[in-house]
């Protein structure tokens, strides 16, 4: 049981080591498919999530886990969190680490390369567009997707000023 509780400092450099790995893969993977991907997730994409999980816990545990190795792992993640949310105060870096919001639909227009890019179809964008009450194409000003993967509706009757919109990718 003592042996749960103690680690050497190889292991703590190991754990450490493969758990930034690990993260830093993840959050590479999450820029690189879209943060839609994780925003509103499917039986398809809860699955992907479960099991990328379990890899990367398993894999930042090495070969036995034990409370120290993972007690490590944890501190190592929530370090590296902090780290980035301070880095994202830095425009140079937030740029990196989250990709800015991107222009959908602009003026009843699908911006079809847009889409592409961050990896919504015209049904995410339907479903959308139903979820926040628009009954007919012409009532939308635009559609956004934001940094967090979640898609933002404008609606026509009241447009958005425009600071609102100056982060945007166009």
């Amino acid at each position: 049981m003592f042996e749960e509780l103690v680690a050497s400092w190889q292991d703590v450099l190991l754990v450490a080591l493969a758990t930034a790995v690990m993260y830093l893969t993840f959050l590479l993977l999450v820029r690189l498919v879209g943060p839609r991907s994780i925003a509103q997730l499917s039986a398809v994409d809860l699955g992907c999530l479960v099991m990328a999980g379990a890899v990367m816990g398993r894999t930042a545990l090495l070969v036995t886990p034990t409370l120290a190795r993972g007690i490590v792992a944890l501190l190592t993640l929530f370090t590296l969190r902090g780290l980035l949310w301070l880095l994202r105060r830095r425009p140079a870096a937030e740029r990196v680490v989250s990709p800015p919001p991107v222009l959908l639909v602009s003026r009843q227009q699908l911006l079809v390369d847009n889409m592409c890019r961050a990896h919504v179809t015209v049904d995410d964008l339907r479903q959308e567009l139903r979820a926040a009450g628009v009954r007919r194409p012409d009532q939308v000003e635009s559609v956004i997707l934001e940094r967090s993967g979640r898609l933002t509706v404008i609606h026509r009757s009241a447009p958005a000023e425009p600071w609102l919109l100056a982060d945007i990718s166009q």
